[in-house]
Formats: structure tokens, C-alpha cells, sequence
């Protein structure tokens, strides 16, 4: 169970990918970043980025991250999105499996523990990137509509947060 916990703690959490420190990243170890697009990067209802995300994956690149888009989104909506932002993706991950992971890493040019996954979903971005030895970033999803599914899916993640805050909850 123990380790269970281990593979859903993310190491680092943050309001948004804007309030993600670079320094805090480089000190880990990271050089290249797997990136969550629905939900962390943009809503899922948008289909282009913004000027404030393109800022801020030029300033990415220019502090020395590699970058890739990893989704379980469908080809269509992925690398219309990534080609917008300038940046190689994987569409239809179906994350947490490794295989998209590790392509997406590949994409990169790094080792997993030269890697920081960032993304809103404990059981999708930080569980997979747990399993690999990376480094996991959650992020508060943007809002807007979700998926049914995904709605289903955030009970649970929610109850999982507040085990993981309480004194003497499971730790890692």
C-alpha cells in the first residue's frame, strides 16, 4: 500500500505551470518537460494556445528545457495544438501506460530522471511519471467543462489530496 501512496504523491505542486520554478526544476535534475495539455496547459474547449503560454514555453526553451506534449487527446486536437505552440507531442497517450512516456522522452532526448512530467490529474500525469523515476509536477486544472469521466475521476482524486495532507497520513 505503501508504495501505492508513493506512485500518487506528486513531488512538487503548484497553482499553475506559471507559478513552476525553474530553479526548483534544474536543482532536481530536470532538462526537458513532459507537458499535460487539457486542463493544465489550456482548456479543453480551446483550441489554440495563448499568447501568455507561448511566453512562457519561449522562456521554457530559453532557460534550456526541452519540451514535449504529452496527451491522451486525439491526434487532430494535439498536434494542431502543438504545432500552434512550435513544439513536438505524442497524441493518444493513454497515460499512465509507459509506452507514451517513454516515446515522449525519446522526443526529448532525456532519461526519465532528467524529466519533469506536469500535469492536473494524480491518476494520469503523476502516477506514470512516478512509475518511471520522473519527476511530477501537479498542477490545479484550469476550469472549465470536463468529461464526465474526468469529473468521476476528481472525487477520487480530491479524497486521495486530503489523505496525503493530513498529519500522519500516508507518506512517501
Amino acid at each position: 500500500m505503501r508504495r501505492l501512496w508513493r506512485l500518487l504523491t506528486p513531488d512538487l505542486v503548484a497553482p499553475s505551470i506559471y507559478a513552476i520554478r525553474w530553479d526548483e526544476l534544474r536543482a532536481r535534475g530536470v532538462r526537458g518537460l513532459i507537458l499535460d495539455l487539457d486542463n493544465t496547459l489550456a482548456r479543453r474547449d480551446q483550441p489554440l494556445p495563448d499568447e501568455a503560454l507561448r511566453r512562457w514555453l519561449d522562456e521554457a526553451r530559453q532557460q534550456g528545457f526541452a519540451v514535449c506534449i504529452l496527451s491522451n487527446n486525439l491526434e487532430q486536437r494535439v498536434q494542431r495544438f502543438a504545432r500552434a505552440c512550435g513544439v513536438p507531442a505524442v497524441h493518444s497517450a493513454t497515460k499512465p501506460r509507459r509506452r507514451a512516456f517513454l516515446r515522449a522522452l525519446q522526443t526529448i532526448g532525456a532519461e526519465p530522471s532528467q524529466a519533469a512530467v506536469i500535469g492536473d490529474q494524480i491518476f494520469t500525469d503523476v502516477l506514470g511519471g512516478n512509475r518511471l523515476g520522473m519527476v511530477t509536477v501537479l498542477v490545479t486544472p484550469l476550469p472549465g467543462r470536463e468529461f464526465i469521466g474526468t469529473r468521476l475521476v476528481r472525487v477520487v482524486e480530491r479524497w486521495v489530496l486530503r489523505r496525503l495532507a493530513q498529519p500522519g497520513g500516508p507518506r512517501t
